[in-house]
């Protein structure tokens, strides 16, 4: 059993939600999300907003901060071999609430299918929009086109 140790990201402005399903290994390791460096998901989010790319955790922290973006993740502690979303078992769900009575999310986006199925599953009464995983192993999605279908978050900031 794994227990998600990442703090949530968010303050009184977060105005979007992006959640994972839960830190690889590697976001394990460096007690950051997405921390593996071959994710995509700091260079379409920093791309999508035009500015540079942060590299260290308080640069990231601060990118989403500035740009009124909360992150978590869908799942508390589960059964996970290393990274593979497809292998997580015996979920706990993280209360959502914890940002969502603390922010002025107007709109919740999942990274990817499995976050998607488990926030609809745990979160039943609330809606989310499904963006293409940033992860490397979402291997038909170029830079390009993720950055494409993200862009979407601009129109909620």
């Amino acid at each position: 059993m794994e227990t998600h140790t990442i703090e949530p990201i968010y303050d009184k402005n977060s105005r979007i939600l992006i959640l994972g399903s839960f830190p690889s290994v590697k976001s394990r390791e460096t007690r950051f999300f997405y921390g593996h460096p071959r994710n995509r998901f700091w260079k379409v989010t920093s791309s999508v907003m035009d500015e540079e790319c942060p590299v260290t955790i308080k640069d990231k922290k601060e990118f989403l901060l500035k740009n009124s973006i909360a992150v978590w993740d869908v799942i508390h502690s589960c059964d996970i071999e290393g990274s593979s979303d497809s292998s997580i078992k015996n979920v706990t769900p993280n209360d959502l609430s914890i940002i969502l009575d603390n922010s002025d999310i107007g709109q919740i986006f999942v990274n990817g299918n499995t976050a998607y199925k488990l926030f609809l599953k745990y979160n039943p009464d609330k809606s989310a929009v499904k963006l293409p995983s940033t992860s490397p192993a979402n291997a038909a999605f170029s830079l390009e086109r993720l950055i494409e279908h993200w862009k979407i978050l601009k129109d909620f900031t």
